[in-house]
């Protein structure tokens, strides 16, 4: 098994319902460690930064307002396998279609606003990562 790095969001409807405490729970008790946490609030230009790769989808517009309507929490998890790990957490992205016990089955409002965001390969958590924090900002 091998211990890598990958990257999370947890988004403004989230936030909003002051839940964070709760979906960073189900992180830790699946045995990933969050190694850099930040709430931030980002901006509209700096969402469109980080979706860039989907500015041709018919999503993007709706995607980008969404998450810089309110503060998100970005944050490094580590563990074993943690990018495969932290995706069966989050669960599909359709909470309908998720699984039970899954961050977004619990949690999600919506496909729009789905609560979590997480990183799908080890190329996009290293770039997400980079995105949001500085090496000197990680210190798990």
């Amino acid at each position: 098994m091998a211990i890598e790095r990958t990257f999370s969001i947890i988004k403004p409807d989230a936030t909003r319902r002051n839940i964070t405490g709760k979906i960073i729970a189900k992180i830790e008790e699946a045995g990933l460690r969050v190694v850099a946490s930040k709430r931030i609030h980002m901006s509209l230009k700096v969402a469109q930064g980080f979706y860039a790769v989907h500015a041709a989808r018919p999503f993007y517009g709706e995607l980008t307002e969404q998450m810089s309507a309110g503060p998100v929490v970005v944050q490094v998890l580590e563990g074993e396998n943690a990018i495969t790990k932290y995706r069966e957490i989050m669960g599909a992205t359709n909470p309908a279609n998720a699984a039970e016990g899954t961050i977004r089955k619990d949690f999600a409002l919506s496909i729009g606003e789905n609560s979590v965001h997480g990183s799908d390969a080890p190329e996009t958590a290293a770039q997400e990562i980079k995105y949001f924090f500085a090496d000197t900002e990680i210190v798990g």
